[in-house]
């Protein structure tokens, strides 16, 4: 079988995800990722660089879909509390898949814990301190600890549930925020 003249990345990518979903973050080696990708090792390091290079861009990969269906849910003109409701429901649509890749990113971090600055930034990005300063915002914050707390209590599988339990959870979450608007009204009259 003749090797493609041409390497598609995000298709290299998606075979480096299945190796971690597959075989845990100790399956993402240069040689494993060639192989399964069809393409020689020289290729995929001239696509990527290095191991590094590849953790690198299967983050950004992460962080960007993450946030394109964020983006997906929230509404035009959207208000903090909106893209908040939009980030917990983005949380609460976990799968196999996604569980298999939040293991993987986290066995990829302390393995590489350089990397960690840039999920520490894009963490940053959504719970920037100055934005916290209202009650509104401090109910929001708490509303993503809360979301993210139960991610990733699931995606480790430290705990077991039915997927109406689960929904249940991210709807108790969700109203954090709209307490918070009946609260504001209240105060208001």
């Amino acid at each position: 079988m003749a090797r493609p003249r041409t390497i598609n990345r995000e298709q290299v990518m998606e075979c480096a995800e299945r190796l971690v979903r597959e075989g845990g973050a100790t399956a993402l080696t240069l040689d494993a990722v060639s192989k399964e990708a069809g393409i020689t090792k020289g290729g995929l390091q001239y696509c990527f660089g290095s191991k590094d290079d590849l953790i690198a861009a299967l983050i950004d990969r992460w962080i960007s879909a993450f946030d394109a269906e964020v983006l997906r849910h929230v509404p035009p003109d959207a208000s903090a509390v909106d893209r908040a409701r939009a980030y917990v429901q983005v949380c609460s649509q976990i799968d196999d898949a996604t569980r298999a890749r939040m293991v993987g990113i986290l066995i990829t971090l302390l393995q590489s814990p350089g990397h960690l600055q840039k999920v520490r930034d894009w963490y940053s990005g959504w719970l920037k301190s100055d934005v916290c300063q209202s009650s509104e915002a401090r109910k929001i914050r708490a509303m993503i600890f809360a979301a993210e707390g139960a991610f990733c209590l699931r995606s480790f599988g430290f705990i077991d549930m039915q997927e109406a339990e689960w929904n249940a959870v991210y709807a108790d979450i969700q109203r954090l925020t709209l307490s918070g608007e009946a609260d504001n009204k209240l105060q208001e009259a």
